[in-house]
């Protein structure tokens, strides 16, 4: 069988399975995990070897001899109301001890807040005291509410945490140092280079990721308290917070991370202090993963990124990224978005580590890994038909997935499948319509297929109505970009693009919020539409509540939801159109998720393609001599992918262009690869299928195992 482009994680004491595993997976490169090492046997077996290393906790002595150079992070109590004449506040009472300690050895005054939050507003510094973990307040406001925001040292790194709770290690527990300071950068570039003199039959080092680890909090119970993917709260000192107000004129305050119990989630619109904030922290950031990787190309090694753990700074879509000179960017695909979010990132190489983890969790006996990774697997398949990815690889303990023969065989099944979409395609993309679809909301291109996520491929309530339509597109023929409001304010609607998408809740970065309050916003849209773009809305597009009514582009979308502010205004009768372009290849009742309730009619032109519960469901309209398309909400399944898929064709005016390539059935694609004059058709399922494809005029016909995949040359 054909071989490469496939990574294996290694374990010592399974030298002869994974001599045979890399026979039969076609294996040519061998890792560490967290937790795991590599035999000399298995280094010296003839295969790269990657080699696992997270800087800020490979010296745990060094670590504890200098906690002033830990890791810090900006925390806050929960709310208490005041009742007498005092109120005392436990800082730490819901948090966990192992993971934090409050940093009492710098100013409090300076460094911490009381925040009287039912006015918003900090207590000042003399009306409030500190002892032994109690904050007390001395003459508060009664009844209202108060909380404290302290600073506190990282004493538990919090992945080696992770692993320690749910993997039960036993571990001493790893403690974060800080870069920040010139003595631990001094300091992390001599281990390092200790290290790579001492591993000279390392042939790539993975950085899991650089510094400072994503938001992760867990309380008083050892339980995930709030995690943020995205966030920047964990890189935070004294040391940081001086040299930022020297660079960019202004001080931040610890309310500016906690943001009212909020954290900068990124459902919310960025401020400006948050946005300098990761401006500051990505050139730091940037300036020292560069020495690391340059010290690394010093001794003739390879090295890469894994996009998880300790990424924040290294956001690869800023400005930032490119200057770490990385040699490839690994990231963990959990589905088609995050697939995208790793094989778009503009470096030399991209690397998919497949989900699942081989962690107890899915690996245990009764567990299903083959479904898992079924599902999982035919999302990312998609997304890497168009934009192919170089290499594959799994990570976690393979002497767990040893004891699933039937996972071994899928794998072998999923890798040969990975390496015939890169040599077929020869590393190029698919046939895509001509023209542009963009995804508008409040942060654009920085944070591109990473909307609508709380963590990292996970499921979540208010997400899966809105993620869906970016997982269906993630697979679908389109140049997608990611676009700003800013941008449009600053270089207004590219020419290229033909088709925006606004998707997500009312006031959430996503929608857009309070950008919508910028008339010249919304104008610029109206005018692009008019003259012939298109504009597809899900959920609450464009919507800030003014002048009675919500969604600001009503006129364009055709659609109003009712707020409660005209409920004695009659609305319009509804008769649903039953044949339309977009709702051609239904088989069954429309997923909406969640969905939207009183979203009513407001033009003449509008024509409702489903409507129930006396709300618009699904509608389009004409706009001058543009289209709008309104969605009440889109998970991911294969009927809703194929919906909007028809949906941004007609959006684009491009019906015809659509039949260029056409398959009768929703559970298979096709894409079309004209240079090579051949197609690439998959089966989306794990049920056999049978499909007609239509390409240029001419029909197919395929017959697919669960998830086959079969390439034609066409004659």
């Amino acid at each position: 069988m054909e071989k490469g482009r496939f990574t294996l994680p290694g374990e010592s004491g399974l030298e002869k399975e994974i001599k045979n595993l890399a026979e039969v997976w076609g294996v040519d490169a061998i890792r560490d995990s967290d937790g795991t090492e590599l035999s000399s046997e298995l280094i010296d077996m003839g295969l790269q070897v990657y080699s696992t290393l997270c800087l800020v906790r490979m010296d745990n002595e060094f670590a504890k001899k200098n906690r002033n150079y830990l890791q810090q992070i900006f925390l806050t109590s929960d709310c208490h109301t005041a009742t007498s004449d005092t109120l005392t506040i436990d800082i730490m009472e819901n948090t966990f001890a192992q993971q934090f300690e409050p940093n009492t050895d710098i100013d409090i005054k300076k460094y911490w807040q009381v925040m009287d939050r039912t006015l918003s507003v900090p207590c000042e510094p003399d009306d409030w005291s500190y002892k032994d973990g109690m904050i007390v307040i001395a003459n508060p406001k009664k009844w209202h509410r108060y909380s404290v925001n302290f600073l506190a040292r990282q004493i538990w790194e919090p992945v080696s945490m992770y692993n320690h709770l749910t993997n039960n290690w036993d571990e001493e527990h790893k403690m974060p140092v800080d870069p920040i300071y010139p003595e631990v950068r001094a300091h992390i570039l001599k281990i390092l280079e200790t290290w790579l003199v001492e591993h000279p039959k390392t042939d790539i080092v993975r950085f899991t990721t650089f510094f400072y680890c994503f938001d992760l909090v867990y309380d008083r119970l050892g339980k995930e308290k709030m995690v943020n993917w995205f966030g920047y709260l964990a890189c935070v000192s004294p040391a940081a917070l001086e040299k930022f107000e020297e660079e960019y004129g202004y001080s931040l305050t610890p309310e500016d991370f906690i943001d009212n119990f909020r954290y900068n989630t990124p459902f919310k619109s960025p401020a400006k202090k948050y946005l300098d904030w990761m401006d500051f922290v990505g050139k730091f950031v940037a300036e020292f993963a560069k020495e690391c990787v340059d010290l690394v190309h010093k001794y003739n090694k390879k090295a890469i990124m894994f996009l998880g753990d300790h990424w924040a700074g290294t956001e690869p879509y800023g400005n930032y990224f490119k200057n770490i000179g990385l040699d490839a960017v690994v990231g963990a695909a959990g589905d088609g978005v995050t697939t995208r979010m790793i094989a778009d990132i503009p470096v030399r190489e991209t690397e998919a580590r497949l989900y699942p983890y081989l962690f107890p969790d899915v690996f245990y006996e009764g567990g299903d890994p083959v479904g898992e990774s079924s599902s999982i697997w035919i999302k990312c398949r998609r997304a890497m038909m168009i934009q192919p990815m170089a290499r594959m690889g799994y990570g976690g303990y393979l002497s767990l997935a040893l004891k699933f023969p039937d996972f071994i065989e899928h794998v072998t099944e999923i890798a040969g499948q990975f390496r015939t979409i890169w040599n077929e395609a020869e590393g190029k993309q698919p046939y895509l319509a001509p023209f542009k679809v963009a995804i508008l909301n409040a942060w654009g291109k920085l944070r591109s297929w990473q909307t609508h996520q709380v963590a990292h491929s996970l499921w979540n309530q208010r997400c899966y109505s809105y993620l869906g339509a970016l997982e269906a597109i993630a697979g679908m023929p389109f140049d997608v970009e990611f676009i700003s409001f800013d941008d449009i304010l600053e270089n207004g609607i590219s020419k290229d693009i033909k088709v925006i998408m606004n998707l997500g809740d009312a006031g959430t970065s996503w929608s857009g919020g309070e950008y919508w309050a910028d008339e010249r916003i919304a104008a610029a849209v109206r005018e692009w539409v008019y003259h012939g773009g298109g504009l597809i809305g899900i959920g609450e597009p464009g919507a800030f509540e003014r002048s009675g009514e919500l969604f600001t582009l009503s006129d364009v979308l055709g659609v109003q939801k009712e707020i409660g502010l005209t409920a004695s205004n009659n609305k319009p009768k509804i008769e649903v159109l039953k044949d339309h372009f977009i709702t051609r290849d239904l088989n069954s009742t429309i997923d909406y998720g969640e969905g939207m309730s009183m979203i009513y009619k407001t033009t003449d032109s509008l024509q409702v393609l489903d409507y129930s519960n006396l709300s618009c469901n699904l509608a389009v309209n004409t706009y001058g001599t543009g289209r709008s398309v309104y969605i009440a909400g889109l998970p991911y399944n294969a009927q809703n992918a194929r919906i909007l898929k028809r949906a941004v064709f007609f959006a684009a005016g491009a019906e015809s262009e659509y039949e260029t390539v056409s398959v009768d059935n929703i559970n298979v694609e096709c894409n079309y690869y004209p240079e090579q004059n051949k197609i690439c058709v998959m089966n989306n399922s794990v049920e056999a299928q049978r499909a007609a494809v239509k390409v240029n005029g001419k029909t197919y016909e395929f017959e697919f195992k669960p998830i086959g995949i079969e390439w034609k040359v066409l004659l």
